[in-house]
């Protein structure tokens, strides 16, 4: 009996959850998507391991428009059950196998968040790296600024210029 119930309460864990499959029906910014799930439940989905420039800064719109040509409209699963302070869900989008998060940061229209990367499997830290190395050094996308400002640094100065 107690099998059965610690067998039942692992089947139920968060562990074992089932990734979110739906379509992209929006796409809010270079990292932020929403998803109708089979249900016709909305999703809004926060892309794990990155941080995209914000609409107002240099190349937000261009990581916006990026994201949207790899996943709107699209049939996608979410590998991530995780939610963020902002109630969305926070997880690797993959649209045909494809993990749309890495190749953001591959275009050079988002930075690998290291802030968050404790959370990222030990491949995915590593690729995550390497493809902003590889975007910094063939200038692609922000990088091709001489200065790019993190979207995190953007975020708190706007913070502080509100105080």
């Amino acid at each position: 009996a107690l099998l059965l119930a610690w067998t039942l309460a692992l089947s139920w864990s968060p562990a074992f959850a089932t990734s979110l499959v739906g379509t992209v029906v929006g796409v809010s910014d270079g990292d932020t998507v929403t998803v109708l799930d089979e249900q016709r439940v909305r999703h809004v989905i926060r892309l794990a391991g990155i941080d995209a420039p914000e609409k107002g800064m240099p190349f937000g719109q261009r990581a916006k428009q990026h994201l949207s040509d790899l996943v709107f409209g699209r049939h996608v699963e979410i590998d991530g059950d995780k939610v963020d302070r902002y109630r969305r869900r926070v997880g690797i989008v993959r649209v045909n196998g494809q993990d749309a998060n890495l190749a953001q940061v591959h275009a050079g229209l988002a930075w690998h968040y290291r802030e968050y990367e404790r959370e990222q499997t030990p491949h995915d830290r590593q690729t995550y790296r390497e493809a902003e190395a590889q975007a910094r050094q063939a200038e692609r996308g922000l990088w091709a600024d001489t200065q790019p400002q993190a979207p995190w640094d953007w975020r708190r100065q706007r913070r502080q210029e509100r105080r």
